[in-house]
C-alpha cells in the first residue's frame, strides 16, 4: 500500500505506541515489528517521517522502553527524523492512570536526545519550550510555538538564520 500510495504522499506522522511487544499486543491490540517496517519503509521511499509517542505513565515510560525508541529512530530513521512525546492525559478508557508528569516528558525529550536525535518535542504542554524547534549545530530557536501558534519563524531558505546550518525538514 505505502509503494502505491508514494506518488501522492510527502510526509506522514506514525504513532509509535511504545517499544515493547508485550505494551502492543495488551494494550494496543496490535503488533509492534509491523509498525517498525512501515516506519522503515516510509523513510525507504523517500517519505518525509515523524513519529509521535504517547507517553503513558506506568506503561510505556521506562528509562529502558523510551531508550530503545529513541535508539530505533535515530538508526533506522534518521537523527533528522522529529520525534513528538505527548503528554497523556485520562480519557475514555484509561481514565484511571494519572496524567504525564512533565518530569517524565522533559526524561524522555533528554535520552531522545542523549540517542542523538536532533528534533525532539514535547507535546501537549503548551508554553513549554520542547515545543520549539532548535538548531541541532548552534542552539538558536528557529521556530517558538505556543500550542497551534507559531511565535517566530527563523529559518532561511532551510537553513539556520544564526549559524547557516542545514535544517531537515519539508517545506522549509
Amino acid at each position: 500500500a505505502l509503494e502505491t500510495i508514494k506518488p501522492y504522499l510527502d510526509a506522514a506522522n506514525v504513532d509509535l505506541k511504545g517499544f515493547t511487544e508485550s505494551f502492543y499486543r495488551h494494550t494496543v491490540g496490535a503488533r509492534l515489528a509491523p509498525v517498525l517496517d512501515s516506519l522503515k519503509l516510509m523513510k525507504k521511499l523517500g517519505i518525509w517521517v515523524e513519529v509521535t509517542t504517547l507517553i503513558v505513565p506506568g506503561m510505556n515510560d521506562s528509562n529502558e522502553e523510551i531508550g530503545a525508541a529513541a535508539s530505533f529512530v535515530a538508526k533506522e530513521l534518521g537523527v533528522d527524523t522529529p520525534w513528538h512525546l505527548s503528554r497523556f492525559y485520562p480519557s475514555y478508557k484509561l481514565t484511571d492512570v494519572s496524567p504525564t508528569p512533565i518530569e517524565t516528558l522533559r526524561r524522555a525529550s533528554r535520552i531522545g536526545r542523549e540517542a542523538g536525535l536532533h528534533y525532539v518535542y514535547e507535546g501537549n504542554v503548551p508554553g513549554s519550550s520542547g515545543e520549539n524547534t532548535f538548531c541541532p549545530q548552534c542552539g538558536h530557536t528557529l521556530i517558538a510555538r505556543h500550542g497551534f501558534s507559531i511565535l517566530k519563524y527563523d529559518i532561511s531558505q532551510g537553513k539556520c538564520s544564526k549559524c547557516g546550518a542545514e535544517i531537515a525538514g519539508v517545506g522549509l
